[in-house]
């Protein structure tokens, strides 16, 4: 059945293009101008050269839109890698910015392999495994390096990062020691983000935030005259250094060349053997492909024409896509939340906006690039204090509390493990307190990784999935599979009433699932009776029997 207030299904291909090009051209410019300070700073902070963020912003919009499974979504850098990156290039590099950069790109191509591999072989469905608590904790956790990081950048102090922890305490030595013109420009930036949501003028509101920083860090740069302390010493040429010495000043302003090709760099493989090369390959890998396979799920729920898209093929996509901006000198790319959500916001009907979005970029930076070399620098880590504090934001340990203690409790043991570790193995830590605190609820070893259901239809209209035993992250891909196989338009019943434990991220997926087969036409019932949930949140982990033998 057919929703009745459900815009028309947009076509797809040339003859889209041909129906729709006005709106998603229209579209595709103003996520351009959300996304061009954003993908230069995420470049500076992930240790890279600004342009390849611009690399890849042009692949992700001329290439994966073209061959994704998303309709959406905006493909480009994101804030969620510059912590793997940067660590990469640093641990690779040995202290040569430039090598550990190569190096670097080597690691992604690689990793980029094994995300088409991982959509080939149709294994989207696996970033259910992680908690929700704990991939919140892990955004969180890159959040909080974000802001201890750019913030020293936002005040126009140079600083050799040492451990987090070292980079957190020095920032009150930076803000009673700031370079004062920076530091203005800086925290007017981030006095524009913080209050740009709270006006109320509707033709104000349309304008994206980072573009208004954007021009008004350029025009504070020209007045306190930051073009005169422009050279970027990191990726100049080592000759070129030792003639130049007297040269070398502090980077305020972003510097990137000025002809198109000198952009390009080439990856550097000779480090596969090493440890550190393949730590950064599976970081790499692991973080991209559950930040674009959640931030897709994401952007279904925004569509205004309920389109459902192929995570599997879209992670594929997003793959080959990092692969050619890897050998190309680029970032990786995934599909990113705030710009696919502003491309939704401001109209676009399909993935020609993204299209439109990665042309824009290359005549830009074809036509213009010298607008670029007068961004200063702390106007874009305001951007990236601001992305890191939206990420890590009090809302954001309050909603996890509210759920239950015990999530608050792998938030908070996954940032910890990350921010004193790295992300691999704080996530890893957060896993593992998940499936402690399984065990010690009286999940049998088992259920832990298998799950128990039977699906019957007791008459035409009708599907009853009945759960036996305890539905949990570890255990419930096969479940997932199943319901994906249902016929739409039915009533589904989910019977609970022979169940054990039914964890937070479970009940989250029966959540979204069922809104989406309502959206659909169907209609979603559930029975069982909860003799105990872990906080009053709707989606609270429940126990459902008195024990965990499977009835």
């Amino acid at each position: 059945m057919d929703n009745p207030m459900q815009p028309s299904l947009p076509k797809t291909g040339l003859a889209g293009l041909m129906e729709n090009w006005r709106h998603d051209l229209a579209a595709g410019f103003l996520v351009f101008l959300l996304a061009l300070p954003l993908c230069l700073g995420i470049s500076l902070a992930s240790g890279f050269p600004p342009a390849a963020g611009i690399i890849s912003a042009m692949v992700g919009g001329l290439l994966v839109s073209r061959i994704n499974g998303s309709h959406l979504t905006i493909n480009g850098p994101a804030a969620g890698l510059i912590v793997v990156l940067y660590s990469a290039v640093q641990t690779l590099g040995e202290g040569d910015a430039m090598a550990g950069y190569r190096y670097t790109l080597g690691a992604i191509v690689i990793a980029s392999v094994l995300q088409v591999l991982l959509g080939v072989y149709r294994a989207g469905q696996l970033s259910s495994f992680f908690p929700t608590s704990v991939v919140h904790g892990m955004l969180a956790a890159i959040g909080l390096i974000i802001i201890a990081k750019q913030s020293h950048v936002l005040l126009g102090v140079n600083l050799d990062f040492g451990s987090i922890f070292s980079t957190i305490a020095q920032i009150p030595h930076s803000m009673l020691y700031p370079t004062h013109t920076v530091a203005f420009i800086g925290l007017s930036g981030l006095a524009i983000l913080i209050a740009w949501p709270l006006l109320r003028h509707p033709t104000l509101k349309k304008i994206p935030a980072p573009l208004v920083v954007l021009i008004t860090g350029m025009g504070l740069g020209q007045f306190f005259g930051l073009q005169h302390e422009h050279i970027h010493a990191f990726f100049l040429d080592k000759a070129y250094l030792a003639n130049h010495e007297h040269l070398i000043q502090p980077q305020f302003l972003v510097d990137i060349p000025d002809q198109f090709t000198s952009m390009f760099y080439f990856p550097d493989f000779s480090k596969i053997m090493t440890f550190e090369f393949w730590e950064a390959v599976i970081g790499i890998c692991l973080i991209g492909s559950l930040e674009t396979l959640l931030v897709t799920s994401a952007v279904d729920k925004l569509d205004p024409c309920n389109r459902t898209s192929d995570f599997d093929r879209d992670l594929a996509a997003v793959g080959m896509g990092n692969v050619v901006a890897g050998l190309l000198g680029g970032l990786p790319m995934i599909a990113e939340i705030v710009r696919s959500s502003a491309n939704v916001e401001s109209g676009a009907r399909t993935g020609w906006a993204n299209f439109f979005h990665g042309l824009i970029f290359l005549a830009f930076i074809l036509l213009f690039p010298h607008v670029i070399h007068n961004i200063p620098l702390a106007t874009l880590a305001a951007l990236l204090v601001y992305t890191g504090y939206r990420l890590a934001s009090p809302k954001t340990f309050q909603h996890v509390l509210s759920v239950g203690v015990e999530q608050l409790f792998l938030f908070v043991i996954t940032i910890i493990g990350v921010l004193a570790t790295d992300l691999l193995i704080g996530v890893a830590l957060g896993i593992v307190a998940k499936l402690a605190i399984q065990v010690m609820r009286g999940v049998w070893l088992d259920n832990m990784f298998r799950i128990y259901f039977a699906i019957h239809r007791p008459d035409r209209q009708t599907i009853v999935v009945k759960l036996l035993g305890s539905a949990l992250f570890s255990n419930f891909l096969p479940l997932r599979k199943a319901l994906a196989e249902l016929e739409g338009g039915k009533t589904l019943v989910f019977d609970f009433s022979n169940g054990y434990l039914i964890d937070h991220t479970v009940m989250e997926f029966i959540d979204d699932f069922s809104r989406d087969y309502e959206a659909q036409g169907g209609k979603c019932l559930q029975v069982g009776h909860a003799l105990e949930k872990f906080s009053d949140h709707k989606l609270a982990a429940r126990l459902m029997t008195a024990d965990d033998r499977l009835k």
